[in-house]
């Protein structure tokens, strides 16, 4: 347990900014989670829907400060590789 009174503050701090981090890391998997399930299934207009959706979260992700941009980047891509090859099929 923390005994100055600085990290006691600290330890305050970083749970404050878990729990907003993780409102958004929860968005943003969830709207992955949705494109890909989406990108399985028949209907490619909604799944492209779904994959604009699913960027549009990263990069808020991104400009929180909750997810680095090369990580969002990576996953844009993945998923508009994973949305085209489903096209191509």
């Amino acid at each position: 347990m923390a005994n100055h009174k600085s990290a006691i503050k600290r330890i305050g701090q970083s749970e404050k900014r878990r729990a907003y981090n993780r409102v958004y890391r929860s968005r943003t998997r969830t709207f992955v989670k949705r494109a890909r399930t989406l990108q399985a299934g028949k209907d490619l207009n909604a799944a492209a829907a779904a994959a604009v959706e699913a960027i549009v979260e990263l990069d808020k992700a991104v400009s929180k400060g909750v997810l680095h941009k090369n990580n969002a980047a990576r996953r844009k891509s993945r998923l508009m590789k994973a949305l085209n090859a489903a096209r191509a099929k």
